[in-house]
């Protein structure tokens, strides 16, 4: 009865956290089966992807404010980055990685707490179009490697570099944060299945 109480608040917090603030479902159930359920931190980041697929996917559907463009290039980034932290996931001992998960979680989520993002900073708003490439790629690739690593989809941690590095506007972070995030799920799902 436990597990299935567990499961649900872990579904609620996911899917209010995803609608609500754009962040990854993955942030929320990961740390969520691997504290409370005690379950392998492996097969619990497999699940989180999975159920985060579906989760970003609706989101990105509701969602107007997307930048498509600059999402695809990222996307690309994050998907190749995805398979290569998933890669690392897989070999490592699991009690680092459960250990890093619930670390990574608390840390985005302190910061969000403390800074909250309201507005762009201008000069990246003022950024070039092959500017904002660029930061698309790289941002992309940390931030694929941790989402495959660490079984997260990325939410919070594209919302981050969406609003402080490329200077996006907070619904615009939202939107193409939750859109690139349901393809980064997936990938990540399908390489740790």
């Amino acid at each position: 009865m436990l597990k299935v109480i567990i499961c649900i608040l872990a579904g609620l917090g996911a899917g209010m956290g995803t609608g609500f603030a754009g962040m990854s479902a993955a942030a929320v159930i990961s740390p969520m089966l691997i504290t409370f359920l005690e379950m392998d931190p492996y097969m619990a980041v497999g699940i989180a992807l999975a159920s985060d697929v579906l989760a970003s996917a609706v989101s990105a559907v509701t969602y107007k404010n997307l930048d498509i463009r600059n999402g695809l290039i990222m996307m690309i980034s994050v998907l190749c980055f995805t398979t290569v932290g998933s890669f690392v996931a897989s070999v490592v001992p699991k009690t680092t990685m459960g250990n890093f998960s619930v670390f990574m979680t608390l840390l985005l989520g302190i910061k969000f707490i403390v800074k909250p993002v309201v507005e762009p900073k201008k000069r990246f708003a003022d950024a070039t179009a092959r500017q904002k490439a660029v930061r698309s790629v790289i941002c992309g690739a940390l931030v694929g490697f941790v989402c495959g690593f660490v079984g997260a989809g990325g939410g919070m941690m594209m919302l981050l570099v969406l609003t402080s590095v490329l200077g996006y506007e907070l619904k615009t972070a939202v939107g193409t944060s939750v859109f690139i995030m349901s393809a980064t799920a997936l990938t990540g799902a399908v390489s740790h299945f």
